[in-house]
């Protein structure tokens, strides 16, 4: 399992990488795209969708079953990875490089955890 530094992390399996004080991008966790299996499908928002802290914001859609992808922090979407929607597999091969969406004015990032508070929470599962 893979629990990269530059990044934080949630309880729900979501990744937040800063790329300033207000602005990062999001993606699920190695540990998430693990449990889920092989994924063949995302659903993401659009440009100009608001998060709220918590909140499923898109989905994800493997061979096992379809799950939320829940907001880490509250914010607006500025871009969104098109990519994945062709190539949803990206979310296997490479999770902390398959970005869902780029988001900015970020607030409540109160639960975030570090790398290794996360691999911590993981080992209690």
């Amino acid at each position: 399992m893979n629990f990269p530094n530059d990044v934080k992390y949630t309880k729900t399996h979501e990744w937040v990488r800063f790329e300033d004080e207000t602005t990062a991008r999001i993606g699920i966790t190695d540990y998430a795209q693990d449990q889920l299996g092989d994924l063949v499908f995302v659903n993401l928002p659009a440009e100009g969708d608001q998060l709220v802290c918590g909140d499923a914001f898109a989905d994800v859609e493997s061979v096992k079953a379809v799950s939320d992808v829940n907001a880490p922090v509250s914010g607006t979407v500025d871009e969104v990875n098109e990519a994945l929607l062709d190539a949803p597999e990206m979310m296997n091969e490479a999770p902390y490089d398959a970005w869902f969406v780029l988001v900015s004015g970020i607030t409540d990032t109160d639960e975030l955890m570090e790398a290794e508070e996360y691999e911590a929470y993981i080992e209690t599962l």
